[in-house]
């Protein structure tokens, strides 16, 4: 290998930006932990000027979190710098990344500047956010739609300001391969000082090319992607760092160039960043989808089963997929349970792995076999503790047919005593969704759910997604159990809870009239 790319994950940023995801502090700082074990470079932590619980966020990540860059964005104004400076306060490798927008559209219609205005902000951005930190990153937004000589002239002001990263971003994924290395070479070849620092790029997947993109990029002279898990991000999301990792892992003979991703923590920081943000994985998503390493073609399996390397150009172990076995049932005990979590990579605490035991307890309960990818189910869907949440799903009971009207009763355990409710609903998981509205006492607005089995079998776990709004913000919870109206109500619970810690029981008692 002859040179490594660093990897700017902006998955708590920019994936945060994916429309439904809305992520607390806690969540936040596991994500930012999960991607140092993953070994990213930089940690773009959050947008501290767009909230009060945004900069709370990237204050924690930045006290909390050690080995990678954290980065905190800000547009090219004081008040941006000044707030992204007091929230990376306490990094250990601190980075401000600053940008305007350079395209003649962007310019005209949402800036209202002219070119020479735009430069000298750049300039005075780079220069102010030097005065606080040595690392500082510039970005051109909409590079891709800019004109390249004035690119370069934007660049070169920013580098002479104190730069030490330029990003070159395609923000709306518009260019072609052959075109973004084409601009990347032309920027690196003149732009007065790019040889002296980092090339940065950052592909949108509009039209399916930020991995191909992105790549193209490196081939020219692209020293730093920018990426997030599982491809997270407005609109079409952003190249997927996973996918990045495993090309250029892969194809090491052509690129020649590596990155220092552990692949072994691929899977496990997908899971959890789509059990936490609530987005599902598409099951032929590249890397970490569920039928990535399925072969259904007989053809396809005689091959696979004389020599994997037939069809399969990635060992699953490699990004540390878990391999289908029976490891444990309800006669294993506490000590087995925890050697299985320390072999599927997971180091937690004793609190955590006593509440881990108990579920397990439970699950082994119902199923013959519990299996690894039950386990890591269980690990990044987590229960609530006695002292956390507003509501815990205490008890349900449904009835439902199809000649009978659907009717569930619920009782919800709270701090002042248990609330208990019944429904009649347009099949079972209406019926149960309404009765914890009833019982929690204000309309719940339901965005989305969706349902789908952790492994094979009829005594399979079923996982539970679903979304709810508020205000203009979406939360989600996630439910697993081998009774899916169960999964689906500790779901729904659990993005009530996450709901009620943003906005406040009192305050959403208010909006609703007082219910």
């Amino acid at each position: 290998m002859t040179q490594t790319i660093k990897i700017f994950d902006t998955t708590l940023r920019d994936g945060e930006q994916t429309p439904g995801v809305s992520l607390n502090a806690n969540e936040k700082v596991e994500i930012a932990l999960a991607l140092a074990r993953l070994k990213v470079d930089i940690i773009e932590a959050g947008f501290p000027i767009a909230s009060p619980g945004d900069f709370a966020a990237v204050s924690r990540i930045a006290a909390e979190v050690k080995g990678p860059v954290i980065a905190a964005l800000a547009r090219a104004e004081k008040t941006d710098i000044e707030t992204a400076a007091k929230a990376i306060a306490a990094a250990e490798r601190p980075r401000i990344h600053t940008f305007i927008a350079t395209s003649d559209i962007h310019l005209e219609y949402k800036l209202r500047m002219s070119r020479q205005q735009v430069l000298e902000a750049a300039r005075d951005a780079v220069r102010y956010a030097k005065s606080f930190v040595n690392d500082v990153e510039f970005s051109a937004e909409d590079a891709t739609r800019s004109d390249w000589d004035y690119l370069c002239q934007v660049y070169g002001a920013a580098i002479a300001a104190g730069a030490t990263v330029i990003n070159i971003p395609d923000t709306v994924g518009f260019i072609m391969p052959d075109e973004y290395g084409a601009l990347i070479r032309y920027i690196r070849e003149n732009t007065p000082g790019a040889d002296k620092v980092d090339i940065s790029v950052h592909c949108h997947n509009d039209l399916g090319m930020a991995i191909a993109n992105s790549l193209a990029a490196i081939k020219h002279g692209a020293t730093q992607v920018e990426c997030t898990v599982n491809g997270l991000g407005e609109r079409a999301g952003n190249a997927a760092v996973e996918e990045l990792a495993l090309a250029l892992h892969t194809r090491r003979d052509y690129y020649k160039i590596g990155t220092n991703i552990d692949l072994k923590q691929i899977y496990r920081t997908s899971r959890l960043v789509s059990s936490l943000a609530g987005v599902i994985i598409q099951p032929n998503k590249a890397v970490v989808g569920d039928n990535a390493f399925a072969h259904e073609s007989g053809i396809h399996q005689h091959g696979v089963m004389n020599n994997a390397l037939t069809y399969e150009i990635i060992n699953p172990e490699t990004v540390g997929i878990p391999v289908n076995q029976i490891v444990l049932g309800k006669h294993s005990g506490r000590h087995a349970f925890e050697e299985r979590l320390r072999h599927l990579g997971h180091n937690l605490d004793k609190e955590t792995v006593s509440s881990l035991f108990r579920q397990f307890k439970e699950l082994a309960d119902r199923k013959k076999a519990v299996y690894d990818r039950d386990i890591e189910a269980l690990v990044m869907v987590k229960e609530p503790t006695k002292q956390e949440g507003w509501f815990q799903l205490a008890y349900h009971h449904v009835v439902s047919g199809n000649q009978t009207l659907a009717t569930a009763s619920v009782r919800l355990k709270t701090k002042e005593g248990m609330l208990e409710c019944a429904a009649c609903g347009d099949g079972p998981v209406d019926a149960v969704f309404k009765a914890v509205e009833q019982a929690v006492g204000f309309p719940v607005v339901l965005q989305d759910y969706q349902l789908k089995a952790v492994t094979a079998g009829q005594d399979a776990l079923g996982e539970a997604t679903v979304r709810i709004e508020q205000d203009n913000k979406s939360f989600s919870g996630r439910g697993l159990s081998t009774d899916v109206i169960e999964a689906s109500a500790r779901a729904y619970v659990n993005a009530i809870n996450k709901m009620l810690e943003t906005c406040g029981m009192p305050e959403i008692r208010a909006a609703a009239g007082g219910i």
